[in-house]
């Protein structure tokens, strides 16, 4: 399920207006603006666009379509997949384990990014439950108005994502043992 964005998540203007679903119409406490502030008045689009943890197989083409932007020079992807090895040693399959409040961790990360950069939309998407070898484990991309800034985003997403966000990862090997990744 998609995270949903509270005002506090909407990108802020120069003015103080924070762009809102429906436009440059809402201040950063999300309370509705009366006066026509022309500073982004064309924005409809928040940057935060698709933030989730799935237990079903993951689209790529939904997580691009979701960092489209007319304004974008730059749109920076990073698919990672479950792969044949570890460490010298045959991979069966992996297990992503997310804990209840991972969804709420991963939009602090892609609000910290959006505060940071200047990117136009963030995007990701991590899987959860078993998966095999070849199958796609997350997804992030980053839209910017520059190639730069696009993939400074991805990076840090996918980064911060794996180093902050609380999925774990139970690795079971082709003799049939295991090992959990990534766990407190």
């Amino acid at each position: 399920m998609a995270a949903t964005l509270s005002p506090a998540a909407w990108p802020v203007a120069p003015c103080g207006c924070a762009v809102g679903r429906t436009g440059h119409d809402r201040s950063s406490s999300g309370q509705p603006q009366q006066h026509g502030c022309p500073t982004l008045r064309a924005v409809t689009r928040p940057v935060l666009r698709l933030l989730a943890l799935r237990d079903s197989a993951l689209s790529v083409e939904e997580v691009l379509t979701a960092v489209d932007d007319p304004a974008a020079g730059g749109v920076v992807s990073f698919t990672g997949v479950v792969r044949d090895s570890d460490g010298g040693r045959a991979v069966r399959e992996l297990e992503y384990v997310a804990h209840p409040d991972a969804e709420a961790a991963l939009e602090r990360v892609a609000q910290r990014i959006a505060s940071d950069l200047p990117v136009l939309g963030l995007a990701a998407v991590h899987r959860t439950g078993l998966l095999r070898v070849g199958e796609v484990a997350v997804v992030v991309a980053a839209s910017a108005p520059h190639r730069g800034e696009a993939f400074e985003g991805a990076r840090r997403l996918i980064d911060d994502l794996k180093a902050t966000v609380p999925v774990w990862k139970r690795q079971v090997f082709r003799e049939g043992d295991e090992e959990w990744v990534g766990t407190p």
